[in-house]
């Protein structure tokens, strides 16, 4: 049992050294999406912290509609309001990893993908491989 401790301890350390890393190689883009969620705050949004992600929402449906339910920046949802976040949580969750995956990379990475998709016939956002990844995630929950 003793001996047991130690392999736990260091699997804990692992696992906690990757989320740090996870963190901070998404930060990038968390930091934009901060301050965009400051700004929504600021008008009379709220924000609840759910399943590692930070949701923003407007307290009242926008006037002009907005063209997407949410967007993810980092570990930063924001939304147009609170049901449209929880429809599409599952999906914004997997863009929540995929930043964990390519860091700063990973807008300029789906702008690429969307320009090659559209360039070879696609539908730049249906077709986009970042995005059939969050459809198929989503559905997956």
């Amino acid at each position: 049992m003793i001996a047991r401790r130690p392999r736990r301890r260091r699997r804990l350390a692992a696992f906690l050294a990757a989320r740090a890393f996870a963190l901070l190689w998404a930060a990038p883009w968390t930091v934009t999406g901060l301050a965009l969620a400051a700004a929504l705050l600021a008008l009379g949004g709220r924000a609840r912290w759910i399943d590692g992600a930070l949701e923003v929402a407007p307290r009242r449906p926008p006037r002009r509609a907005w063209p997407f339910a949410a967007i993810t920046l980092g570990h930063v949802v924001l939304g147009v309001d609170p049901v449209a976040l929880a429809r599409v949580r599952g999906h914004e969750r997997v863009h929540v990893r995929q930043y964990e995956r390519y860091g700063p990379f990973l807008v300029p990475l789906y702008l690429l993908a969307s320009a090659w998709v559209w360039v070879r016939g696609g539908h730049p956002y249906r077709d986009n491989p970042f995005e059939r990844e969050a459809r198929q995630g989503a559905a997956g929950c």
